[in-house]
């Protein structure tokens, strides 16, 4: 199967042709998407190569499924932990470490690009090469490996992927809280300097509920000990501004949490067909932003979504950028692709050269260059 891969890509670059790499396609809106290409499909290049649970390492190849993955760490009592969104049943290994994105508990445990210990991938020469190992500290050097987190199948075709996994966390509680979105982040600022085992957070003003409201739900996992001392703490924390908590049922939370890293919530439901959801990232430590209370804010500050026209592409950037961050569109409606800005955040002349330099090295024939990402 690699040496149909390779001799796809060398076609392509002769004939000045442009592949985009594709798994499952559920993450096909992420990107912009508008230059034409012609699709490498990796699903066929499945399979878990190697799995050592004492090592918390697992190898697997690019169009291996996501959830069978998932399944195979969980009858060992691992996960990956910084729990990567499927948005659908057919997301792939490969998928999910070219997008580079992650859930709910991506503020404590870190990213996809934290995760990734080595990988090979074919560049745009056709070339099958291999980058990082299978332990934490095992090259010198630039951690080429781990830039492939987030490059959107930009740079080549990943083929395999060694991960680090981690345990399962022994206990976990969810807390929901009725509190303003100053307090929330107040809050979760200070909790943030303390030894919790607070693992993820997110924060919502409720339209569905009579009268509408503001609701922080954040979640504990850790030792049994850590979680229940933090609850009545934390309890007493929200209880202090003025704000009401309870714990939640265990099932229901997991649903909701699930449903928050799928985007499922009624939040990701788009209000008007017009609005395009925006991704804000910015420091966990930036205040309330001078935009709409229709938000949904995630890892302890750090992630703020909104829904906005394309229009509003230059005010969110300006507004990401005052509070030291950036902005992203994050989905758009199909009827507006024409005429969309871009995007991501505009990067600064020196990052856009070392990208461009890059991308250069990795693909001089323009194979992969789909225009997809802006920011590696």
């Amino acid at each position: 199967m690699l040496d149909v891969f390779k001799d796809r890509i060398r076609d392509a670059a002769s004939l000045g042709q442009r592949l985009r790499v594709q798994g499952g396609n559920t993450k096909q809106f992420y990107g912009d998407t508008r230059t034409p290409a012609q699709v490498l499909d990796t699903r066929e290049w499945a399979g878990i190569v190697s799995y050592e649970p004492s090592e918390l390492v697992v190898t697997v190849k690019a169009g291996t499924p996501l959830a069978e993955l998932e399944a195979v760490l969980a009858e060992q009592g691992q996960c990956l932990a910084y729990e990567p969104p499927h948005f659908g049943a057919s997301a792939t290994v490969g998928g999910m470490v070219a997008a580079g994105l992650a859930g709910p508990a991506r503020a404590s445990v870190g990213g996809v690009r934290d995760h990734v210990l080595g990988v090979q991938l074919i560049n745009g020469l056709s070339e099958h090469l291999t980058f990082g190992g299978q332990v934490m500290k095992n090259v010198a050097g630039y951690d080429v490996s781990r830039l492939m987190a987030g490059s959107l199948g930009t740079l080549g075709l990943i083929t395999e992927i060694s991960l680090k996994v981690l345990p399962v966390a022994p206990a976990e509680a969810t807390l929901m809280c009725t509190v303003s979105q100053a307090d929330a982040l107040a809050l979760l600022h200070r909790w943030g300097g303390q030894a919790l085992p607070l693992n993820a957070s997110a924060w919502v003003h409720d339209n569905t509920a009579t009268p509408a409201q503001d609701l922080l739900f954040f979640r504990l996992r850790g030792a049994v000990a850590a979680v229940e001392s933090a609850c009545p703490r934390m309890m007493a924390d929200v209880a202090a501004v003025g704000g009401s908590a309870q714990r939640m049922d265990q099932q229901q939370a997991a649903a909701d949490w699930t449903a928050s890293r799928e985007q499922t919530l009624a939040f990701f439901q788009a209000p008007h067909a017009s609005l395009c959801l925006w991704r804000l990232s910015l420091p966990q430590t930036a205040p309330v932003l001078n935009l709409s209370d229709e938000q949904y804010i995630e890892w302890h500050g750090g992630l703020r979504w909104l829904w906005a026209p394309p229009s509003a592409a230059a005010q969110l950037c300006a507004v990401a950028a005052q509070a030291g961050g950036h902005a992203t569109l994050f989905r758009a409606p199909v009827q507006a692709i024409g005429e969309l800005p871009a995007v991501f955040h505009p990067l600064p002349a020196v990052q856009q050269r070392i990208q461009r330099e890059l991308q250069q090295q990795f693909d001089p024939q323009g194979v992969f260059n789909t225009g997809r990402t802006g920011l590696l």
